[in-house]
């Protein structure tokens, strides 16, 4: 046997271990060894990434899970964002949720993969001018973009609650979050209501914007309320975001 094809059967046999047969004339000892200590590092990545839904199952219902997605799922990259990413597609795509899984496994993942993804994100985009917050006065007639550092988010769960003693029975009306990652390089989270994620939503999908145009496509979608009303509000909304630094001035190219 070619040394290409040992190599390759002994791969298959630590990643999976229950249908691979391994190479002969090793010793069990030795593969044992290797088995424990390529798991182990899955594990210990795949935990670190999902520490909430991590802690809703026992040691053996986790390992299972992860046991499977490290036996079935294909990974590339070494790295442990990369990692966390595939689990998470894995339970998206080829995952069939157990009895043991929480109903909302998909949407809790999902929720602290971005954190993850955030708090790691090399944004290319931020300069010096980008990072210093927006003047209160300059909002209503600069153009505007959203920070590449943010996430808009909702889930029928309220995800950023969860945890052992509190875990919801059904799905309800979705929660809006805004995630994003301030000057201090924290991740954080924001509830936010339904017209804070449309106003949003709309300046992400039109950087360059300013306010007045952004009221003018979004005032038809809340007839609820008054031209006014609406605009005292949205103008408040911009403001806030941009002390925090999620709203910015529009930066070309």
């Amino acid at each position: 046997m070619k040394f290409q094809q040992i190599q390759q059967q002994f791969m298959d046999h630590i990643q999976d271990p229950e249908h691979n047969a391994a190479p002969a004339d090793i010793e069990d000892r030795r593969l044992a060894i290797y088995r424990e200590l390529f798991f182990n590092n899955v594990v210990g990545f795949v935990s670190t990434g999902f520490p909430v839904l991590r802690s809703l199952y026992s040691e053996a219902e986790w390992h299972r899970l992860v046991r499977q997605f490290y036996a079935g799922y294909s990974c590339h990259s070494p790295y442990f964002l990369h990692i966390a990413e595939h689990f998470l597609q894995f339970i998206q795509q080829q995952y069939q949720l157990t009895d043991s899984d929480p109903i909302f496994m998909l949407e809790l993942a999902h929720y602290e993969w971005s954190e993850l993804y955030l708090a790691t994100l090399q944004d290319s985009q931020q300069d010096d001018l980008a990072a210093i917050p927006l003047a209160s006065a300059a909002v209503l007639t600069a153009p505007l973009q959203l920070s590449t550092l943010c996430l808009l988010l909702a889930y029928p769960y309220p995800v950023h609650q969860i945890s052992q003693v509190f875990q919801p029975t059904a799905a309800s009306e979705n929660q809006f979050y805004l995630l994003y990652r301030n000057a201090q390089d924290e991740v954080k989270f924001m509830l936010i209501n339904q017209l804070t994620a449309l106003l949003l939503q709309q300046l992400q999908q039109t950087p360059g914007i300013t306010a007045n145009s952004l009221f003018l496509q979004l005032q038809p979608q809340v007839p609820q309320f008054s031209q006014q009303q609406f605009q005292q509000g949205a103008s408040t909304i911009l403001q806030q975001f941009a002390s925090k630094g999620v709203i910015q001035a529009f930066q070309m190219g």
